[in-house]
């Protein structure tokens, strides 16, 4: 015989493991960015800013530029760079036409409303600000994935 106290904790756990086993993998992407770059293209937007991010002719530089470059190589994908102030990139996140947005963002963001923010990154700037990166909202694979190799290159 099952005690009462026993029975209603029981149902609880079968019922979360149930619910559970029928997830999909977390973080997710529910848009499929992760799964779209790979093989493909990534879309990044690039506001210029001191130390961080340079433009010339077109060519996008600078310590930000080459992580992004490297994680791009990382899930053999081609970096396609768009240019323009930070408001535009997050407009290019928010409608889906970037997938990641770069420049002199930190932590202390206002368009954390709006898009989603990476952890902050000190070591990615060369004076030790702490810098962030934008991504659209909710797709968390991405975002861990992204986070994941920073870690590794700031750490590396």
């Amino acid at each position: 015989m099952i005690r009462p106290g026993i029975r209603p904790a029981l149902a609880l756990t079968l019922a979360g493991a149930v619910a559970l086993s029928g997830c999909a993998s977390i973080p997710s992407d529910p848009d499929g960015t992760l799964d779209r770059i790979t093989g493909a293209e990534l879309r990044v937007g690039a506001s210029p800013s001191e130390g961080l991010v340079d433009v010339a002719g077109g060519d996008v530089s600078g310590p930000l530029a080459n992580v992004v470059e490297k994680f791009a190589d990382a899930h053999d994908a081609r970096t396609v760079w768009t240019v323009g102030s930070e408001e535009d990139l997050v407009r290019g996140i928010e409608d889906g036409s970037l997938d990641l947005a770069v420049g002199g963002m930190t932590d202390q963001t206002p368009w954390a409303v709006k898009v989603g923010v990476s952890r902050a990154f000190p070591g990615l700037s060369p004076d030790g600000t702490p810098v962030v990166l934008l991504v659209p909202l909710g797709e968390n694979g991405f975002l861990s994935e992204l986070e994941t190799f920073l870690d590794e290159e700031v750490s590396g």
